[in-house]
């Protein structure tokens, strides 16, 4: 159905942010709340941010969320994660959002994944017929892939090896705290978005940068080991569904194939400043995991 005209709404309302404890629902939960908005932070058993009212929420338990939704007015969006079909519940949680008063939802996607494509890509075609007020981010893929809590990051972290399907092949790699301010922005700003916003940093780097990058600031080595794509879908296939495993070799072999290869201006258009490096996230990711301070905003 389309969504009857109405007029974007101002700053106010409660936010809902669906994997409030993720890699961007985290910060975007805090920025909103350190900005002074009304925010639910979800999660399967409440989602303890400062600042947030922690909610319980669960895709795949809909007695979740009315609850979830009380009060609520916008939505950031995070599809079930692993979930090779994610319409399936996401869906009709976002028509029930709609009946229950939702004016704006911001549903995060990725730059891999085109409107009406597989994985989230059916909610992106969906959500302007359900919403006047929406937005679509799509980022590359996370810079915090490499030092967080990913595979990739455990394996650097445990052997100094980074393994992928991707061979030379260049991404426009984005930093999670620069998705967070655009989403922020998306979530916020008066003007209603109707956007589909692809998120990079400001260079393409290959998986061999990366890993020269991680080796100069950790003064460790990491080296990049690739591998042919039938030998990484089995390699993810014992540590995830298949179906979901053979979907991320697929992507790293879009990447071998240039898939990636581009940047966009979109974060410093939208929020002001440049888009982070990867050599400045990776230094202050060694900061902070020596308990060193940080500069907030960034």
């Amino acid at each position: 159905m389309t969504a009857p005209h109405a007029s974007p709404s101002p700053a106010t309302g409660t936010t809902l942010v669906i994997g409030a404890t993720g890699t961007t629902g985290s910060r975007v939960t805090a920025r909103l709340a350190a900005a002074g908005h009304a925010v639910k932070a979800a999660g399967r058993s409440g989602a303890a941010v400062a600042g947030a009212e922690p909610v319980r929420f669960d895709w795949y338990d809909p007695g979740t969320h009315d609850t979830a939704l009380d009060g609520v007015e916008r939505l950031y969006v995070i599809p079930p994660v692993g979930d090779p079909d994610p319409a399936a519940s996401v869906l009709p949680f976002l028509r029930r959002a709609r009946a229950r008063g939702v004016r704006r939802a911001v549903l995060l996607s990725a730059s891999s994944i085109p409107e009406g494509g597989p994985a989230a890509g059916r909610v992106h075609a969906a959500l302007p017929g359900l919403f006047d007020e929406w937005a679509v981010l799509r980022p590359s893929w996370f810079m915090q892939n490499f030092t967080g809590d990913h595979l990739h990051a455990r394996g650097i972290r445990a052997d100094g090896v980074l393994v992928t399907a991707a061979g030379g092949g260049r991404v426009g790699f984005v930093d999670a705290d620069d998705i967070a301010a655009v989403a922020v922005h998306a979530l916020t700003d008066p003007r209603a978005p109707g956007t589909d916003l692809v998120l990079t940093g400001p260079r393409a780097l290959s998986h061999d940068d990366i890993a020269a990058v991680l080796t100069e600031v950790t003064g460790r080595p990491v080296v990049h080991r690739p591998l042919p794509h039938a030998q990484m879908r089995e390699r993810l296939a014992r540590l995830m569904p298949p179906a979901f495993a053979a979907m991320l070799a697929d992507m790293d072999r879009a990447i071998s194939e240039g898939a990636e290869d581009r940047v966009t201006d979109t974060v410093e258009r939208l929020t002001g400043r440049p888009a982070r490096t990867f050599r400045e996230h990776a230094e202050r990711a060694l900061l902070e995991q020596a308990g060193g301070p940080v500069s907030p905003g960034r």
